[in-house]
Parts: C-alpha cells; sequence; structure tokens
C-alpha cells in the first residue's frame, strides 16, 4: 500500500478534530443546529489553516443520510464519499485553472438541476480571488439568488482582490494562524499514535518552522521523519532548518551579560563553521530574550521544551530588565536591516556591537565625541552655538516637592553614568550633576544637547524637568500648551534623553499649570522683551519723530520686528 502523507493522512473529518478556529466552528455548528444555514460561506486566511478542511466538513454535514446537523456519522455512503473526494453533488473548482469566465457559465448552467445523490449541491471554489472580472460578474445573480438546494463555498488567501459585490453577498469567516503550542500539541498527538519517537524541542522546532500552518508543519515534520531516518529530533531539526544550535544562542546572550565585546565578535566568527542563516539566529536570540523578559516579570514563568527555567532564572539574573529589552529591539531592528548590510555576517555582527555600544557601563561615563565619531576634547561644545555639554546625571534630579518627586536620599540606579566630577568629590543624589553650572543643569541646558527635531523638538520645549528616579524622567507640561503630544514624538524624545544620561530611561508626563517657564516660554518672553524694546527704540528715532511730525506718519507696533 502507498504511503500517506501525514498532511492527507490526519486531516479532520469532522470540526471536533480540528484545533484552533473556534470562532468559525462555533458559528457553523449553530447554524447546523438551528437549520439557519446561509447560502454562500467565504473562509479567508493564509495557506493551512484549514479553509477547504472546514468547507469539506460543512459540505458532509449538510449531506449527511442521518440528517442536518453539526456532528456528521462520517459511516454513510454520502459521508465516505466526501472523505475519499468522490461525491457528485459537491463540485470543487481550483479558480487558478478555471479563470476564463466561459468556465464560470459551463459550471453555472448545472446549478438549475437538483442534486443527483445528496441534500444539496455544494460547490466549493478554491483560491477565488484568481477569477477574472468578467467570471465574477457572471457568478454575481447566481450567488445572490442560487436556488434552494444550492450551497457556495469560497476559499481564498487573499480577500482583499475580491469584489466588494462577493463579499458582501457571503458571510465571511476569517481563518487564523494558529499558535506553535497547538501545532506542537497536535503533531504529538500524532506521533504518538503513529508510534515514532521524538524529541519535544526537536517538535517545538518543526512546530515554529511552519509560521502558523499545521499543513505546512506536517509536511516538515514527514521530512524531518524521512530525514531522521523514522525519529524526530533536535540535532536533526536544527540540520534539517539550517538552525544553529540553541546553546551558541545561549552563549551569546550570555556573552552579552558580560558586555566583551571582543568574545562577541570572536564567537560571532566561530559560529561560521556551522553556516548559520543570520536573520534565524537573530530571531532565536530575539525569541531567548522574550523568554528572559518573561522570567524577569512573571516569577512562576515555566518556560518550554526549548528552555528550562534553570537556564532562564540564571540568564534573567545576570541581565538587567533594562538590558534585555534593548537588545531584544537592537535584535529585532538588526533583523529587519540585515538586507541593507554589505553582508550578512557583518550585518549580524554590527548587531551585536551596537547591542554593547548601547549598553550603559556599570560607574563610568561615556567618552564625549563629536559628532563624527571622534573623541571630544574637554570642555569643547557639541555644537556651535550650544556652549559646554552638561556631564550626564549621576542619580535623579532635584524635582519639586508637590509633584511628588523622590526625596534627595533616593538611591542612584545601577547603571547610571557618574558625574563629570572628580572622584573625591561625592555629588547630592538629588541633583542632576555635581560640578555643573547651573545653565548646564537646567532644562534648557540639556535641550541644547539633543538631537531632536520637529515636532519632537517642539513636543520638549514645552515641557520641564520635574526630576528623574532610575530610569523614569517626569516631565512637566501645562494643560493650556499649543504643542499636540503624540506617541511618536514621546518616542523620539525618550530615545533621545536616552542617549544623553547614557541609559534607557522611560518618560512620565504630568499635566498641570503649576511650572515653572518652560523654554518655549522663556524664548516667547525674549521674543516679546526684543519686539517691545524694538518699539521704543523706533518711536524714540528722530528719524521716525521728524516723519510723524511732518507728514503725520503712524506707526505701526503689530509691524515691528527686532532685527536679527
Amino acid at each position: 500500500m502507498s504511503y500517506v502523507a501525514l498532511a492527507r493522512k490526519w486531516r479532520p473529518r469532522r470540526f471536533a478534530e480540528m484545533i484552533g478556529q473556534e470562532h468559525v466552528r462555533r458559528a457553523l455548528a449553530n447554524a447546523l443546529s438551528s437549520d439557519r444555514v446561509h447560502h454562500a460561506f467565504l473562509f479567508t486566511g493564509t495557506r493551512g489553516v484549514g479553509k477547504t478542511t472546514i468547507a469539506r466538513i460543512l459540505a458532509k454535514c449538510l449531506n449527511c443520510e442521518r440528517g442536518v446537523s453539526a456532528e456528521p456519522c462520517g459511516v454513510c455512503a454520502s459521508c465516505r464519499e466526501i472523505d475519499e473526494g468522490r461525491f457528485v453533488d459537491l463540485v470543487e473548482v481550483d479558480a487558478a485553472s478555471r479563470t476564463k469566465v466561459d468556465d464560470t457559465r459551463e459550471l453555472l448552467d448545472n446549478v438549475q438541476y437538483a442534486p443527483t445523490r445528496g441534500r444539496y449541491k455544494v460547490y466549493l471554489i478554491d483560491e477565488v480571488h484568481m477569477l477574472s472580472a468578467h467570471s465574477f460578474n457572471a457568478l454575481l445573480k447566481t450567488l445572490e439568488e442560487p436556488p434552494p438546494h444550492v450551497k457556495f463555498l469560497l476559499a481564498t488567501t487573499d480577500p482583499q482582490k475580491l469584489p466588494v459585490t462577493v463579499l458582501s453577498r457571503c458571510l465571511q469567516f476569517n481563518l487564523k494562524r494558529l499558535p506553535v503550542e497547538l501545532i506542537a500539541e497536535r503533531m504529538t498527538q500524532i506521533l504518538t499514535q503513529e508510534g515514532i519517537a521524538f524529541e519535544p524541542a526537536g517538535v517545538r522546532l518543526i512546530a515554529q518552522a511552519a509560521d502558523g500552518s499545521v499543513r505546512d508543519g506536517l509536511s516538515l515534520l514527514d521530512q524531518l521523519i524521512a530525514f531522521g531516518g523514522g525519529r524526530v529530533g533536535e540535532a536533526e531539526a536544527r540540520t534539517m532548518l539550517g538552525t544553529v544550535a540553541r546553546d551558541h544562542v545561549v552563549r551569546l546572550t550570555e556573552l552579552l551579560g558580560q558586555g566583551d565585546a571582543a568574545a562577541l565578535v570572536r564567537w560571532a566568527a566561530e559560529l561560521e563553521q556551522w553556516a548559520p542563516d543570520h536573520a534565524q539566529l537573530l530571531d532565536e536570540l530575539a525569541a531567548l530574550l522574550t523568554r528572559i523578559a518573561l522570567k524577569q516579570v512573571v516569577r512562576d514563568y515555566a518556560g518550554d521544551e526549548l528552555y528550562a527555567p534553570e537556564l532562564l532564572e540564571r540568564l534573567a539574573a545576570a541581565l538587567t530588565p533594562e538590558d534585555v529589552q534593548l537588545y531584544y529591539q537592537t535584535a529585532i531592528l538588526g533583523r529587519r536591516d540585515l538586507p541593507l548590510a554589505p553582508d550578512p555576517r557583518t550585518g549580524f555582527e554590527m548587531t551585536l556591537l551596537r547591542m554593547i555600544a548601547f549598553r550603559a557601563a556599570p560607574g563610568t561615563a561615556p567618552e564625549p565625541r563629536a559628532r563624527d565619531g571622534t573623541p571630544r576634547p574637554a570642555g569643547a561644545p557639541a555644537r556651535p552655538g550650544t556652549g559646554t555639554a552638561p556631564a550626564r546625571a549621576a542619580t535623579a534630579p532635584t524635582s519639586t516637592a508637590s509633584m511628588g518627586a523622590a526625596p534627595p536620599s533616593a538611591a542612584a540606579p545601577a547603571h547610571a553614568p557618574a558625574a563629570a566630577a572628580p572622584s573625591s568629590a561625592t555629588p547630592s543624589s538629588a541633583t542632576l550633576a555635581g560640578p555643573a553650572s547651573e545653565a548646564a543643569q537646567s532644562w534648557v541646558g540639556i535641550l541644547a544637547q539633543l538631537e531632536l527635531q520637529g515636532a519632537a523638538r517642539a513636543l520638549a520645549s514645552h515641557c520641564v524637568l520635574l526630576g528623574r528616579q532610575g530610569a523614569a524622567v517626569r516631565l512637566g507640561m501645562d494643560p493650556r500648551t499649543p504643542v499636540v503630544r503624540t506617541r511618536a514624538q514621546e518616542e523620539k524624545l525618550a530615545q533621545a534623553l536616552s542617549r544623553y544620561f547614557g541609559e534607557p530611561v522611560r518618560l512620565e508626563f504630568v499635566v498641570t499649570e503649576a511650572l515653572p517657564e518652560t523654554p518655549a516660554q522663556s524664548e516667547q518672553r525674549a521674543q516679546a522683551e526684543e519686539t517691545e524694546q524694538a518699539r521704543r527704540s523706533l518711536e524714540e528715532d528722530p528719524t521716525v519723530r521728524a516723519l510723524q511730525e511732518r507728514f503725520g506718519a503712524t506707526l505701526l507696533p503689530e509691524s515691528v520686528r527686532p532685527a536679527k
């Protein structure tokens, strides 16, 4: 007897055998039980999630010889013939190969005739979006008012290509991509019943590679069984899929925790002997960092088949939550930019180095650098006209007591850069930076050093620094401020402040009218004073007075602008 692929052999034949898609199963079961079955259904979703399978089960429910119900018997002649694909009243059409209008008209010529064997004549049109515009026009009238013995079941992976006139005539069900856990559970059941030896980690890798599709997962599982000589092992799965061993990913994470850039580069070079897929390697690293972050937040997080809770516990203790978030964000951005790199290995190495470069070294201040990356001499301004760069914050700055700021004894965060002061000095834990001048300590001084433009700079100029405690930076805003605050502007401001303070920060906005003068208000006041001074100077100018007396000239105050 010829071998039957797992995807075909274990195809669900009843709603109860399907995994996931509960929202579709429940709606169809209720419609069948109450005898309120629509004449046209549209099933959408990515490949291998069960569109055609659900349509065939629905056809079986409608034509079971024991009556219409959500639980077909599966043993009568109609049920067996539908399962075997030879039921005369179930007409399956592949729209990809029958796109012409003549094919559609030929198909619809038989709609008016009663079913030969079953209760209903069911038309199952797969990949219906491939039909031509003329074919859709030919289908519309029949789709809207079919004979009572006809049901249309349409399936597509691209519903956006369907005309709205077709969508409005169908009940539409969107089938979701299935989570890794459900696919792995289904594979485990199949392997157990097939009597095939397997390792849970190997099954998990195949379920991840399935990308939400059960059919793709079972096809990969068939391939792995053949590749592994009748067993499903983790090593065989990684070799077949081209992924590196998880020990290598764990080692990368450990080196990131140590902050050893040289060791990271050496390890990345050693990985080349396995010819890794660098994009997949970054995916694996991001996945591990996600589990570490979960372990840090949810203490009883048990991990999964790939990473044991003991390992996650050790890595969670070795990395700070801020570093985990930074590494994760850098990994996914590096994954996105990998095609732009000179070659994948270079892009991968630069992503690792970027993680280390953005990580704040405990107890040290980052060396001042110019815009081109070269070290900047002490006291040199960061940009022309901005003056000396203010020292980095050692601890939380003082904030007004009415805003609920941290007391002066608030402890410094573990990874905050030290103040640019002599080692013998002990700056107050409530100051922005010990020996810096008052101007440099002000929000205006900080704002001058931030690389911000446009709306994000406008937002910053309408704020007042209330204080900083750990990673939290509190900014005050007047509710009457004209600027519009959006999430994109907040993210740009937070990134600029993270670069300034040398560690990731999060923003906390306090909206109140009881605030000191903002940089924007200060600038407006200075402009108003300059304008007023210019107006007085014009009024006192002898030439202007002579013109007024001789010709009756009038000075328009609103037209006065200070000279630049």
